[in-house]
């Protein structure tokens, strides 16, 4: 780690990314998509730390591509989005773009004693 990543893994928050549903929509599955082998690996429960707003390791990079502006937001501090969408104003629920087999987020800034978490 060099040390400009280091100085922005300090100034950020980290945040904890937790899947937390994934549906399946078999009957357009079987009408459109072209047979694919382990299409996501994320299980339900799984649990991901973003440091310094970065994706995590392990974590679908087209799930990141949908959460990663939150993810950024969350660890600047940001939060209460859409004007008190969430009960915890320092989290947000996004999805994944897989139209076939969306999965579902929760992600949520963790204080930095907990950062060792993973």
């Amino acid at each position: 780690m060099n040390e400009n990543q280091y100085d922005r893994e300090q100034s950020l928050q980290p945040v904890r990314i937790t899947a937390m549903r994934q549906t399946f929509y078999r009957d357009l599955m079987a009408q459109f998509e072209n047979p694919i082998e382990h299409a996501c690996d994320i299980s339900v429960g799984q649990s991901f730390i973003s440091r310094g707003a970065m994706r995590p390791a392990g974590l679908c990079e087209s799930a990141w591509e949908s959460m990663r502006p939150f993810v950024e937001a969350l660890a600047r501090g940001e939060g209460d989005f859409y004007d008190g969408w969430m009960r915890n104003p320092h989290s947000a629920m996004i999805s994944c773009n897989d139209g076939f087999r969306p999965v579902s987020f929760y992600l949520e800034t963790i204080d930095n004693k907990n950062q060792n978490q993973s």
